[in-house]
């Protein structure tokens, strides 16, 4: 007889949640979910999963509960005080959260959860919307490696590339690590771009063949045709770069490393934001390097 896959309790279905939650759903997997839209929620129950009205709901009867949300203040809000998920999950239950957070944040759940008779694993994940959609996520895991065998088969659902980092935290500082090589691979990006157009060169032909020698990246494979078409729809918010970057700036403080390069960039995205743009994808970090060249935006 065939075993059945664990009941699965989803939190947040935003631009990475949703797709993420159907491809479990694809995958066999029964899924509950709760978030504040009810768009989402309908979303959610007409791809086969169902939709809960609170945290305290969605996770009642969960074998793994699922977070995946803005930031370290939204995942505390999920998950403590009376209504939250430490309050209603049951004992045993695999707690995993797939928000990009703070390190700090990831440890004090971690122990947390344990008082309560959880195991945790702080699991981000990079690939984007399209990562996302198509399952084939990078997804980077802090905690004990027998939680972490214990959810693979769920990751293997969503990713393509899944690795157990090391303990409670880890996940997140190699997620950090991510965001910091990202953002400055896009303004390295959008730096050639405004001189190739600048230059006169036809810039198709110029971002192809780029892409196929050493400067090639899966940032510049994903975001050419939005630098090509100035299309900045949001597969990654500004607003959520600019959240990540501070996480790795004051880890990056904590533990004595410098980081130059993403200084600069943790400003230049700053910058953008503070000129209305933190709601366009990380790649509109174009429209800040067409501003500082004297091109109308």
């Amino acid at each position: 007889m065939t075993t059945p896959l664990p009941q699965v309790a989803w939190i947040g279905l935003g631009i990475m949640g949703s797709p993420m939650s159907e491809n479990l759903i694809k995958s066999g997997y029964r899924v509950t979910g709760h978030t504040l839209e009810q768009a989402k929620l309908d979303r959610l129950t007409a791809a086969g999963g169902t939709a809960a009205a609170s945290v305290a709901q969605a996770v009642a009867q969960a074998d793994i509960i699922v977070t995946m949300v803005p930031a370290s203040p939204q995942v505390e809000a999920i998950a403590y005080g009376p209504e939250g998920i430490l309050a209603h999950a049951r004992p045993g239950a695999l707690l995993i959260d797939m928000s990009s957070i703070t390190p700090r944040t990831s440890v004090e759940l971690a122990a947390a959860g344990a008082e309560r008779g959880l195991r945790v694993l702080d699991a981000p994940v990079s690939g984007g919307e399209a990562g996302a959609v198509e399952a084939t996520l990078s997804i980077m895991a802090g905690g004990e490696a027998a939680d972490f065998e214990a959810a693979k088969p769920l990751f293997d659902a969503l990713g393509t590339t899944v690795v157990h980092c090391g303990p409670h935290g880890s996940g997140q500082t190699v997620k950090a690590a991510n965001q910091l090589i990202v953002a400055v691979n896009i303004q390295a990006c959008a730096e050639a771009v405004v001189f190739l157009e600048k230059s006169g060169v036809d810039l198709g032909a110029a971002l192809d063949v780029l892409n196929g020698g050493l400067a090639g990246s899966t940032v510049l494979t994903r975001k050419r045709d939005n630098f090509l078409t100035r299309d900045f729809a949001p597969g990654f918010r500004i607003d959520l770069h600019h959240k990540d970057l501070g996480i790795v700036t004051d880890a990056a403080r904590t533990v004595g490393a410098a980081l130059p390069l993403g200084a600069v960039v943790a400003q230049l995205v700053a910058s953008l934001r503070a000129q209305g743009d933190g709601g366009l994808d990380h790649s509109a970090l174009l429209r800040s390097v067409e501003r500082l060249s004297g091109t109308q935006v």
